[in-house]
């Protein structure tokens, strides 16, 4: 009988997928665990596969198209058989995605107005402010200009506390006009959006908007480190793993996370959540934006364990091949652009984790020895964002200091 080819769960959080490109066409035969297409998540772009043999009868959802978890994507059936028409969407053999309950306002009994499940815009003075109605009816009754009310309620919309708390001045203000984007002239391009790019700019508004940021930057002196990954690669036969500068950070900053462990954790709304083990997501680059696999108890392995596995992740996410549980479970993250020439950047935090590392380029800089003399140096610049609901600025600071101690004497990363 035909075996329908359904939207999958291919992470924890995923609701939806983009079909981002069909692997076979229509007429193709196909084994069980061959490629059919390639799914756009909210964590990557992953492979979906065949869970039966066959021949590709249909496809029912073109390249670019977004569908929910049990939608039917096509259908594979045994050849001779026909092919049916798409039916009506089946129940995800996945596990069913946790529903997140919106915060609702309180409400009068005597109101009549309905529930506040969505999030409507209030024009003010040609500025398009995201508000309630009932915060706007008593914005209105006060005479409260809503420009000047800041939002708690979910993506920054104003509720009914924000203005029964808010104590600027009442009455009508000045707002000024918003700047106008430039007209589209012909040589301009609209670029729709991939999933991953979409997922990327929410998790990033939701980071940037619900954690405190505070940013910590120290320079580190980076000789040692250059001076001993240079005797171990030229020490290493043909064939043998080289050593890059990121292999000796990433194995710092597991290491020092495991010695500062209030580094690694993460907010839980009545609780700061403490890991046992140090999870270290990775920054990669690929095509279209950028994923974070995680190597698993990092602060228990080896330099050379950790240099095989981050080249084995990178190689791997930009051929899209990586697995769901390969994002989960990450606890502190390193982003390094120094490859790139970044002397020195302020990441976003990779919600819900506490800390992430921004690891700049190294320069051959002059530096006061301790004797006093001026002479040639290589520094490296080194930024710690950090959530101020669970690292303080004390913590930040014992945490880089040992960072520091364990770069700077980087014979005992061999050990």
């Amino acid at each position: 009988m035909p075996e329908f080819v359904q939207m999958p769960q291919l992470s924890d959080t995923m609701t939806e997928g983009t079909v981002g490109k069909w692997l076979v066409k229509v007429g193709d035969k196909v084994d069980v665990s061959d490629p059919l297409a390639e799914i756009e998540t909210d964590k990557a772009t992953m492979e979906m596969v065949a869970f039966d043999e066959g021949i590709v009868g249909a496809i029912y959802t073109e390249e670019g198209t977004t569908a929910p978890l049990g939608e039917v994507l096509a259908v594979i059936v045994e050849e001779g058989e026909e092919v049916p028409e798409k039916p009506a969407a089946i129940a995800s053999s996945g596990p069913e995605p946790e529903k997140s309950e919106e915060p609702r306002e309180e409400r009068n009994e005597n109101s009549t107005s309905k529930p506040d499940k969505e999030e409507p815009v209030v024009d003010l003075s040609d500025e398009r402010i995201k508000a309630s109605p009932l915060a706007k009816k008593i914005a209105n009754t006060k005479g409260i200009n809503l420009a000047e009310v800041e939002g708690t309620g979910p993506g920054g919309r104003i509720v009914k506390k924000d203005v029964e708390n808010h104590t600027g001045s009442a009455g009508p203000t000045t707002v000024s006009v918003p700047q106008q984007s430039p007209s589209l002239t012909s040589e301009d391009q609209r670029i729709p959006l991939t999933r991953m790019r979409k997922i990327i700019a929410q998790r990033l508004l939701e980071s940037k908007t619900q954690i405190p940021h505070f940013y910590l930057n120290v320079e580190f002196d980076a000789e040692p480190l250059m001076n001993l990954r240079k005797q171990a690669n030229s020490a290493a036969e043909e064939g043998d793993n080289k050593f890059t500068v990121n292999d000796f950070i990433l194995k710092a900053v597991a290491n020092a996370a495991d010695s500062v462990p209030e580094v690694n954790s993460s907010f839980d709304g009545e609780a700061i959540i403490q890991y046992g083990s140090v999870n270290l997501s990775v920054a990669i680059a690929v095509e279209d934006g950028l994923v974070t696999p995680v190597i698993h108890d990092a602060q228990q392995k080896s330099l050379l364990e950790i240099s095989l596995a981050v080249k084995d992740l990178a190689q791997r996410a930009r051929a899209k091949k990586l697995s769901p549980d390969e994002f989960a479970g990450g606890t502190i993250t390193v982003s390094n652009l120094g490859a790139y020439g970044i002397e020195n950047f302020d990441a976003i935090i990779n919600l819900p984790q506490a800390a992430i590392l921004s690891i700049g380029s190294i320069k051959s800089t002059p530096v006061v020895d301790e004797e006093g003399n001026l002479v040639a140096g290589l520094r490296m610049k080194v930024g710690m964002s950090c959530d101020h609901r669970v690292v303080d600025g004390a913590v930040g600071a014992k945490y880089l200091a040992e960072l520091k101690r364990r770069i700077e004497n980087p014979a005992s990363m061999l050990i």
